[in-house]
């Protein structure tokens, strides 16, 4: 069965009785055209089943009105915030977005780049996977010219604009914070340490027990997805060590969480036995029981930084690489978990 005909502007006005120009003035709301003329044309297009071409009148403007998006995971509680701040400041400027997902692999992130580049997106935000060690991937965008911010997960590029917190400091704070509760052997959660963020969160950690007079020690370091599962994989090469850590600092709010539930399965007491912080503030700090420490970094405020600096930049407001880093606050937030001293 052959497929109905596309409806044109020129049906529109073939029945409506006046010129194409004027119908597609119309479908643009120019003010030059009535009111009354408008809403024919309108009843008539949603009773016709037309659809306007925006892809053919974008190529024709170079612009298609869409900001690519790529992050590690969608089912995020940071990366659901961060997306919802540049939905509403993209959507403020009349921009849709086109979201994909890394699944945290570098292979995926390449091609979702590519999609993004095909789809002709303006303009593109990232949050690195994983396993991301270099940005050839990107080149296409550099080459046209197409900006590129990254957040959150970040590499230096001349051609780019990172936002991220001072994810040193924030560790140096949630870390300093265990010492200061008499805590002595603290076992770091973390992922590989490819991307900034857990490099700068070891490094802050690294310095606190430095600063303390705590010697580092390699052992006390467990690399896993950051997910629940891992938080209770680590749960059990902590209970083998010898002598058992008394502080646990995680890089995400959802391991430190896994562990925790673990750990107390086994006997142990949060925070008497093992004090507990972790990272990011995700709801389920607030559920599990003792609520838990961890640090404020807000992925709506990125979101609408990371929207509002491309847009600014799409607009001709300001160059993308005038500021190549913007950090954003983050705060230590204390509850029960790690309280050993009442």
């Amino acid at each position: 069965m052959q497929p109905d005909k596309e409806i044109t502007i020129y049906d529109l006005a073939k029945k409506l009785k006046i010129s194409p120009a004027t119908v597609s003035r119309g479908l643009k709301d120019h003010p030059a055209i009535s009111k009354k003329t408008k809403k024919k044309i309108f009843d008539l297009a949603d009773e016709i089943g037309y659809r306007q071409n925006h892809f053919a009148r974008n190529l024709r403007n170079q612009k298609t009105e869409t900001i690519g998006v790529i992050v590690g995971k969608l089912n995020s509680n940071f990366q659901s915030a961060v997306i919802s701040g540049i939905e509403h400041i993209a959507n403020s400027y009349g921009y849709n977005l086109i979201i994909s997902q890394s699944s945290e692999k570098s292979t995926k992130e390449a091609a979702n780049a590519k999609t993004m580049f095909n789809s002709r997106v303006d303009g593109l935000l990232v949050s690195l996977a994983y396993d991301t060690e270099e940005l050839c991937h990107f080149d296409s965008f550099f080459k046209k010219n197409v900006p590129v911010i990254f957040f959150d997960r970040v590499m230096e590029h001349p051609n780019c604009t990172c936002i991220l917190i001072d994810n040193a400091k924030a560790a140096y704070e949630a870390t300093a914070h265990l010492l200061g509760q008499g805590c002595k052997r603290i076992v770091h959660l973390t992922a590989t340490p490819k991307q900034n963020v857990y490099v700068d969160r070891l490094n802050g950690y690294k310095k606190a027990l430095e600063k303390h007079g705590v010697k580092f020690k390699e052992e006390m370091v467990i690399i896993g997805d950051l997910t629940m599962e891992a938080g209770i994989e680590a749960a059990e090469k902590i209970m083998k060590m010898k002598p058992i850590p008394d502080g646990i600092f995680a890089s995400n709010d959802n391991a430190a969480v896994g562990c925790m539930i673990a750990l107390k399965e086994k006997g142990v007491r949060i925070p008497d036995d093992i004090a507990v912080v972790g990272f990011n503030n995700d709801p389920v700090s607030r559920v599990v029981e003792p609520n838990l420490s961890t640090i404020e970094y807000n992925g709506y405020e990125v979101g609408v930084v990371a929207a509002r600096h491309l847009i600014n930049h799409l607009n001709g407001i300001s160059p993308i690489h005038s500021t190549n880093t913007i950090i954003l606050r983050s705060e230590f937030i204390m509850r029960a978990s790690s309280l050993k001293k009442k």
